[in-house]
This record gives C-alpha cells, structure tokens and sequence, in this order.
C-alpha cells in the first residue's frame, strides 16, 4: 500500500492505550482449520469461563498486530470480566499488515483469503471450548473494520453482529489480488445505489436466505484516510441488505461522546450509524458501546443470539 497510508494507519496502533498485558495471549499453532493465507491465529482465554463463553473476533489495524490489538483495547480485561473469549488473528500480509478484503476468495464463503482462515478460528475455538455459536461477534477499526464487513457480508451464518470503525462497504477493495489498495474506494469515489451494494452481499453467499446479523458503523467526518462518502455508502448498503430505510427512525447527538450522533434505523434498532463530529481516521475505540451493542454483558438469562430478531 502507499506511504500515505502507512502514515496514516501506522500510528493508529501505537497511540492506544495498553490496557492489558501480552502475557496471558496465546498463539494457536496446531491446525485449526482451512488457512490457506497462514493468518496467524492468537487467542485470549481468561481463567474463569462462561459455561459457554461467547466469542469476540477483533482484527487489527494495517501496521499492526494481534499483540497491538490485544494491548491497545480494554476487551481482553472485560473478557475476563464476563467470561468470552477473544480470538485476534494476525494478518500474513508482511508488506503492510492489512487484511485481504479485495480478492474474490475472502469476498465469498468458504472460498479462501484471509476471511476463511478467521472462520476457521472461530470453527475450531467454538468446538474446543464449547463456545455458544448463536454469540459470535467481530469489532475492528481501519482494515479491521473492512475485515469486519467482509466477515458480516460472506459469514451470516456465523455472526450475530459486527461493529466497524472507520470502515468502507462490502466489496468496495474488491480487485484482483489479496492485497489490492483502491484508491477510488478510499477517497470516495465508488458509489452505487443501495441495491446496487446490497447485491455485492448477497453475491458473497450465493443461495444464502436465512437471517443477516446486526450491524454498527462509526466514522469521523473528518477522516484523511477513508473519505466520510463510505459511511454514506455503507448506510446505503446495510439498510438495502437489511431491507429497512436509508432514513434514520431517530437521531441523537452528542453520544456516546460529545459531538458524535448516533444514527437508529429500521424499528428493530437492526443498523446504528454514529458520526463522529471532527474526528480523523485514528477514531477512538468504544468498548462499552460495543459490548451493550453486541449484548456481550449479558451473562444470564435471553441475552442476544444469531437468529433473533429481524430476519
């Protein structure tokens, strides 16, 4: 990828607060599963488990690592606290760090690319740990917010629900290779209309009808790296994915932080879009928001599972 990028990505992992420490992170090196880009596979198990523990992916940013990602959030601490478990996969793209969300394997089920060797982790912890499939959920910031969508987009059958920072839409890298960087994706200049983008998804999983997991998007308004036009895109695709309107069913400012407003749309609360007011690319993470959000503080009775709610 550009400099440009490496500038603007690389400093996002060393600017995080280190919240936990590597000791407990442990790396998974006998087979797991399909891996056909070796994506390292790194894994959180606190002592104290849910009798069966949910499961956080949390992919890092370009210019990172498992161990940034693991360092720089505060889910490794609340892990332990409610008893899941975080699998932080490590990207084999030497050359930058960023996570294969171009070619047409990582875009499609089961197909191959990077995406195929996190399913697999998820596969192989659910079935070691006896982990809760119906809550599974993926956060990322940056290229680990593109992994994010691509896993939402070709994984449904495995997600519950996703949270993106600083993202784009599904297949808007696609291109031939696993390491493609789209200039035009990235200063926003690839728009479609919501069918439009909606069908790139529906693509990923051909034949697929059964329930689509929630979905979260945060983006600054002042982002140099990934032009503000992809959250516009990306409401348009999730929406039209969703089959709910593009207009918000309400709006509130100056949440969770001052000068961000938070987006509800369709009357399931299915898709939420904040807007990050003066923020850059380097947005800050926020993991309250995102466990309520995936319900991950739920450690009793109906918490929320794949295959509840909007089909």
């Amino acid at each position: 990828m550009h400099f440009k990028l490496q500038t603007a990505l690389g400093w996002l992992v060393h600017t995080a607060p280190l919240l936990a420490s590597a000791v407990s992170l442990q790396q998974v090196t006998s087979d797991f599963g399909s891996n056909p880009r070796n994506v390292g596979f790194y894994i959180y198990v606190p002592d104290k488990l849910a009798a069966n523990p949910p499961i956080l992916v949390n992919p890092h940013a370009c210019h990172g690592s498992a161990q940034n990602a693991y360092t720089g959030s505060q889910y490794a601490t609340l892990a332990s606290q409610y008893g899941f478990i975080v699998i932080y996969p490590d990207s084999p793209n030497t050359a930058d760090k960023c996570w294969d969300v171009s070619s047409s394997d990582t875009l499609t089920h089961n197909a191959g690319g990077d995406s195929l060797g996190i399913a697999s982790m998820v596969r192989w912890t659910l079935s070691k740990y006896n982990g809760d499939a119906s809550r599974v959920f993926v956060t990322g910031t940056s290229s680990g917010a593109m992994m994010t969508s691509v896993l939402i987009g070709a994984y449904p059958d495995m997600f519950a629900a996703g949270s993106a920072f600083s993202g784009v839409p599904f297949g808007c890298f696609a291109g031939n290779g696993y390491g493609v960087w789209s200039d035009a994706c990235a200063t926003g200049k690839i728009t479609h209309t919501g069918p439009e983008w909606a069908a790139l998804v529906e693509a990923a999983y051909p034949g697929y009808t059964g329930w689509r997991p929630k979905m979260m998007i945060l983006h600054g308004d002042q982002d140099e790296t990934l032009n503000f036009t992809d959250f516009g895109e990306e409401i348009k695709q999730w929406t039209s994915v969703f089959g709910i309107s593009d207009t918000p069913t309400s709006t509130t400012s100056n949440t969770p932080v001052s000068n961000w407003t938070k987006y509800v749309y369709g009357n399931d609360d299915w898709f939420e879009a904040y807007r990050a007011g003066g923020v850059p690319h380097n947005i800050p993470n926020q993991e309250s928001l995102v466990m309520n959000w995936f319900g991950l503080t739920c450690t009793s009775g109906d918490c929320f599972k794949w295959g509840q709610g909007q089909g």
